[in-house]
């Protein structure tokens, strides 16, 4: 199975929960696990190669003239990330079965799922920076709706913006790093760059480039300072966080600095930042770790100090200790998501995690004290299982690391860290499950069903498998470790005994001393509390709500609510842009001749003109206004016709139409006359501002068009045909050649529908819905809303104009027409309904979701181009043949129709968005009077209503 198959599952994965969760529970989550368990079955084949030294990749063209390919690699690293990131995701999958109530909504909570794996396993399979810091990003806002899931929980939505917050700044000074990495290494593929490490660190950007990238995998990793988002992000459901704090989301900068070791290690900046930074973490986290009351929050903070560990590791830059890094990777993930789970199951049957109201629960839940036992044991280092051989190999290589000269630091703090982690690990056993029992639970607690419990069982017995025999992984650790070395790997062997070493000793201190503060935690737990120390989210909120503040202030004295002053900003903003591009360039006219003015354009332009000027007049009777806009466009269309360009005249005219009655309804809510006019200051204003980019405009122009210049037009004539499949230029211009700006312009489209959606939303459910219900207009309204001859008319017109814009849609690829102008004609169709009818009426016989609609459009328009993707060809390349269907004559087919079927659903269902969203609110004031869906039955004498009737 291609890598980009792999990193694509997920995400094809993830339309399928929410539609499953119609056939029950299970059956969403056996499609989530199938399309996890597909991917990691596609990645095990390859195990065989890597295990080789071999790397798998795929690479799709993409844009290559910005660097940017779809690239993907499987090598050692890969392997291990990918490995773990579905091999637990599929565990987490099932105890979420079990886990999530049955009130909450669980297609989405899988769709969230799938969509961070697939963004997780894109990260690790990358070959090209830049597709990375996409995948980047997308863990970051996928995260964010699986932490802030539960949206009823305040700490959920806080625990949720925290984490955007912090792993978003880091995300854009990694997208700088990454940036500078790239123009060092002259690519932005990563075995390119990973080949380059003497050009990297002999470069004078090497510092802003590591500090950058330093600056986006510490706050990923929760690394001090930035530790403090990962421990609220445990309001998140348990699946959530046992995924997040074992193998995903905090794993990405660890990944990354993984990654770029063979080329950023084996500096001083490197080993001071990087195990400076990891080894306070990991002090610190596990000093928090030991005085927390929740479980899941004892838990968190021993994830930041885990994480600290291996950073310090990675940081010593040395090829063993990179090792030691790696081997601890497997160990964490698998002990850390068993305990989360653990520590679910006695949440889900418990109904508390506060370990001051637990205690006594061996003997009622055995299966989970025996998981948990196990798990937090290895979490302490206890012989015999797996946490134990890397912490060893930790401390190892710790006890001969010098810091600044000094040969002891690195060494006791080391030490003293591995002596708080046994402390809050043999806490985790004793006080929530020795001890008698009580009788006082919030919930009689007992063991879960097999479901909730097998999948830390599994991994407690991973644990147990990699403890007693660890020779059995060390080939997997030799190939995961030499894709972090770049192969120079020294030579190690996994076993229990090494002899009595340094690391031996520290170990014991750390087992004897962390009983012994066990036994001291009572009175260190008081002085802990009555301790003054600064509060990370006290910080982090003061610094929120400071910026918050000053960004309102600043957009309280910018914004007043008028639109001219908006406009007005941007186009001085645009104007001085373009002025200093002006004045620093050369922008004289060419030396083409001129065309001779003709009387009829003449005629054109002369009426443009004076319908702007009356428009500048009277704009204050917006109604008269809006019809003279409608004029222009259509004098605009006029002139598109005359140019011989029928495809641009049909698109002007139908978005005239539709902007017109769309207007309309806006504007039914305002005064008829602008109940007061600007000064004659601000109107001087405006009118030099108007006249400004009016001329710039004109002279930017006229230069372009008296140019010599090269023109790409003659390939597009050329190629229209051969290589588009198509004889209509301009049609095949926008699915194929320029498909990419055709995707993004629906995209907008489908977004600037949902924002009108929002808004009135919004207002609806905001206090001016009370001022609608009373609303009175400054205009007479009509006694027949809706006449009888203007119903008929329409619905009989309703199949002609649907046939027409068939018709308009299928001759799109060779005459006039096309998937934008169709989607139009339709709508206006489905308006006139509107218009004619009422609301009431249409919807009740129009009531398809718009949502999904504009949903499938740009779906089914993205996975044209994955099509192309996929068969090696840039994104959105169409493709086109001819097939014979006897007794029928030759029929052309060409992949761009379904492109443009895309454009359609997006264009109709935004447009008729749009128009039920402003309906409502005329509805809410009374606009129309049915409260029925139906306002004219003709079936009925004189067209009387049922209402009426009644």
């Amino acid at each position: 199975m291609s890598p980009a198959l792999i990193a694509a599952l997920p995400f094809l994965g993830a339309l399928l929960p929410g539609l499953m969760i119609r056939a029950g529970r299970d059956a969403s989550a056996l499609v989530t696990g199938a399309a996890t368990l597909l991917a990691l079955i596609g990645l095990l084949t390859h195990l065989p190669a890597v295990m080789r030294g071999e790397v798998v990749t795929a690479q799709f063209t993409w844009l290559p003239a910005l660097g940017l390919n779809a690239s993907f690699f499987i090598d050692g690293l890969g392997m291990l990330f990918a490995g773990l990131i579905l091999g637990i995701g599929l565990l987490i999958i099932l105890y979420a079965r079990y886990y999530i109530s049955a009130q909450d909504p669980m297609g989405q909570f899988y769709t969230y799922l799938l969509l961070f794996q697939g963004a997780m396993v894109g990260i690790v399979l990358s070959d090209n920076i830049l597709l990375l810091l996409i995948f980047w990003e997308l863990t970051s806002l996928s995260s964010f709706l699986l932490i802030g899931y539960w949206k009823h929980l305040p700490e959920g939505r806080q625990g949720a913006r925290m984490a955007l917050a912090v792993t978003g700044m880091g995300g854009l000074a990694l997208i700088g790093g990454m940036l500078i990495l790239g123009e060092i290494a002259g690519s932005y593929e990563l075995t390119v760059i990973l080949e380059n490490r003497e050009a990297i660190q002999s470069s004078d950007l090497y510092m802003p480039a590591l500090l950058l990238i330093l600056l986006g995998a510490f706050t990923k990793s929760a690394q001090f300072p930035f530790h403090f988002w990962l421990p609220h992000a445990m309001a998140a459901p348990t699946p959530v966080s046992a995924y997040l704090h074992s193998a995903t989301m905090v794993k990405a900068g660890l990944f990354l600095m993984a990654r770029l070791w063979p080329v950023l290690s084996g500096t001083e900046a490197w080993f001071y930042i990087v195990a400076t930074t990891g080894l306070v973490t990991m002090v610190i986290g596990a000093l928090i770790a030991l005085f927390k009351d929740d479980l899941k929050a004892l838990l968190a903070f021993s994830t930041v100090s885990h994480l600290g560990l291996i950073t310090m590791l990675l940081g010593f830059g040395t090829p063993m200790a990179a090792v030691a890094a790696v081997f601890h990777i497997i160990n964490h993930a698998s002990f850390k998501a068993a305990l989360f789970m653990t520590a679910g199951i006695v949440d889900h049957e418990a109904h508390t995690r506060d370990i001051k109201r637990l205690g006594g629960l061996r003997r009622l839940m055995p299966v989970t004290f025996a998981i948990a036992t196990i798990t937090a044991l290895s979490m302490a280092g206890i012989p015999f299982l797996n946490g134990f051989l890397s912490k060893e190999m930790m401390l190892e290589e710790a006890s001969h690391t010098v810091w600044a000269g000094s040969h002891w630091a690195v060494p006791a703090l080391a030490t003293l860290g591995a002596l708080l982690s046994v402390a809050y690990s043999f806490r985790y056993i004793v006080h929530v499950f020795l001890g008698p029992e009580r009788d006082d639970y919030p919930h009689h607690p007992h063991d879960p069903g097999f479901g909730m419990w097998a999948g830390p069982a599994l991994l407690a017995a991973l644990v147990i498998v990699i403890g007693v025999a660890p020779w059995l992984v060390e080939p997997l650790v030799r190939s995961f470790a030499g894709a972090v070395t770049a192969g120079d790997l020294p030579d190690f062997h996994l076993k229990l005994w090494h002899g009595v070493t340094p690391a031996l000793y520290m170990s014991g201190i750390a087992v004897l001393g962390g009983a012994a503060l066990l036994l001291a935690h009572g009175g260190l737990a008081r002085l802990w509390q009555a301790a003054p120390r600064p509060e990370a989210k006290t910080i982090f909120d003061t610094v929120v709500d400071s910026a918050a503040r000053a960004a309102r202030a600043f957009t309280d004295a910018l914004h007043d609510g008028a639109i001219s002053r908006y406009l007005a900003i941007f186009t001085v903003a645009a104007v001085a842009v373009a002025g200093i591009s002006f004045l620093g360039g050369s922008f004289a006219a060419g030396g083409r001749a001129l065309l001779a003015v003709e009387i009829i354009p003449a005629i054109g332009w002369l009426l443009l003109v004076v319908a702007t000027l009356t428009i500048v007049a009277v704009h204050r009777r917006r109604l008269l206004a809006l019809v003279l806009m409608g004029v222009v466009g259509v004098m605009i269309s006029l002139g598109f016709v005359y140019i011989s360009a029928p495809d641009l005249a049909l698109t002007q005219l139908t978005v005239e139409v539709v902007t017109v009655i769309l207007l309309l309804l806006a504007l039914n809510f305002l005064p008829k006359e602008t109940p007061r006019e600007s000064g004659a200051a601000i109107r001087l204003r405006d009118g030099v501002i108007a006249s400004v980019v009016g001329l710039g405009a004109a002279a930017l122009i006229y230069a372009i068009m008296t140019r010599d210049v090269s023109s790409i037009s003659q390939f597009h004539l050329a190629q229209s045909y051969y290589g588009g499949g198509g004889t209509n230029v301009v049609n095949v211009i926008l699915v194929d050649f320029r498909g990419f700006d055709t995707f993004g312009e629906i995209i907008v489209l489908g977004i600037a529908a949902l924002s009108i959606f929002a808004l009135t939303e919004a207002l609806l459910g905001g206090p001016v819905s009370r001022r609608l219900v009373n609303w009175r207009y400054d205009m007479a309204r009509a006694g027949d809303r809706h006449p009888l001859m203007l119903v008929v008319a329409t619905r009989a017109l309703l199949p002609i104009a649907l046939v027409v814009g068939v018709f308009i849609f299928l001759r799109g690829h060779n005459q006039p027409g096309g998937g934008f102008i169709a989607g139009l004609v339709v709508a206006i169709a489905f308006v006139m309904q509107y218009m004619a009818s009422g609301f009431a009426w249409a919807q009740a016989r129009q009531n398809f979701h718009y949502h999904a609609t504009i949903a499938l459009g740009v779906l089914i328009a993205a996975l044209t181009g994955l099509g192309a993707w996929f068969n090696g060809r840039p994104f959105l390349t169409s493709d086109f043949g001819y097939i014979t269907i006897p007794p029928l004559n030759e029929f052309e087919w060409a992949t761009a129709i379904a492109f443009d079927v895309g454009v359609f659903l997006t264009v109709v269902g935004s447009v008729m968005l749009a128009l039920a969203s402003l309906s409502r609110i005329a509805r809410r004031a009374g606009e129309t009077v049915n409260l029925e869906p139906m306002d004219v039955d003709p079936s009925k004498p004189g067209g009387r209503s049922e209402r009426q009737e009644r």
